[in-house]
């Protein structure tokens, strides 16, 4: 089965999902969404396959959204709407990417991410949502949204970090490196981006070794305990502060300088402050 957005492979026990967006470092559009959600119910569909690896074409993991697809899409509905905002239609629509995003920690078979360069945005509910994590030593991921046009919508951050670090994280959007998420305990594992494929692999056919009702078992076991935590709850509130976000009055002042500046220009404005992501070039 082929995808517009994503590559999809089977080989050994090992199901392979590349996001396939590298001309726009993977950033987020309706397709890939779409293609994501498919390709991890086709690996879930072959008896054969038992981990899933999860990783982005060229030079990022993913750069979140796609800025310039979202601000336009937002403000075209937000216009046939009579400059109204309908939040229930909002929540329903980002609903649907959560649940694209929230397919890797439900399926069955285990997913390993490996992240190489920028993971920001959008793109952590993918690596976050998975069951394990590997990136490179030099790597970047973090949610600048959160300091304005945005809310983590899975809000993975504070079941996978203590409460000091995912506050820290969220209310600044600063970023970790590779380094750094393995020190706090956020990703598995970081080496230096020549040997991530290779790690990867190494752990994906290592892993393919354990019959599948045990990783299946295993999974299921750990994310239960996650879920009595109110996983589901804090999603529903996140996607809803989510909209939200995107329709305070800076919200809508950093769209429409997204639109009339370029989401370029509105990204280094926003981490200016910061001196990071747009200030350096992500």
């Amino acid at each position: 089965m082929t995808f517009e957005a994503v590559q999809y492979s089977a080989q050994a026990g090992i199901a392979r999902i590349t996001l396939n967006r590298p001309e726009r470092l993977n950033a987020i559009n309706r397709q890939l969404i779409s293609d994501l959600h498919e390709a991890v119910d086709l690996a879930n569909q072959d008896a054969g396959i038992c981990v899933i690896i999860l990783s982005g074409a060229g030079r990022a993991f993913c750069a979140g959204y796609d800025l310039d697809w979202g601000t336009k899409a937002e403000d075209a509905s937000q216009r046939a709407m009579s400059g109204h905002w309908d939040p229930v239609q909002d929540y329903l629509g980002m609903s649907r990417n959560v649940r694209a995003f929230m397919s890797l920690w439900h399926s069955p078979k285990p997913v390993i991410a490996q992240v190489h360069g920028w993971c920001v945005g959008g793109g952590t509910d993918m690596a976050l949502c998975s069951d394990l994590i590997f990136m490179a030593q030099d790597a970047q991921i973090g949610y600048p949204p959160a300091r304005v046009w945005g809310e983590p919508t899975t809000m993975m951050w504070v079941y996978r970090l203590g409460l000091e670090h995912a506050k820290r994280l969220v209310l600044t959007g600063q970023p970790l490196s590779g380094m750094e998420a393995e020190r706090l305990g956020l990703v598995s594992k970081s080496v230096p981006e020549s040997e991530l494929a290779s790690v990867v692999e190494e752990t994906a056919q290592q892993m393919a070794t354990i019959p599948l009702n045990q990783l299946v078992m295993s999974k299921l076991l750990v994310n239960q305990a996650y879920e009595n935590m109110g996983l589901r709850t804090t999603q529903i509130l996140g996607t809803v502060f989510d909209g939200i976000a995107r329709h305070t009055p800076e919200g809508i002042a950093w769209r429409d300088t997204a639109m009339e500046d370029g989401f370029r220009e509105a990204v280094r404005r926003r981490d200016a402050p910061w001196g990071d992501y747009g200030e350096r070039g992500g």
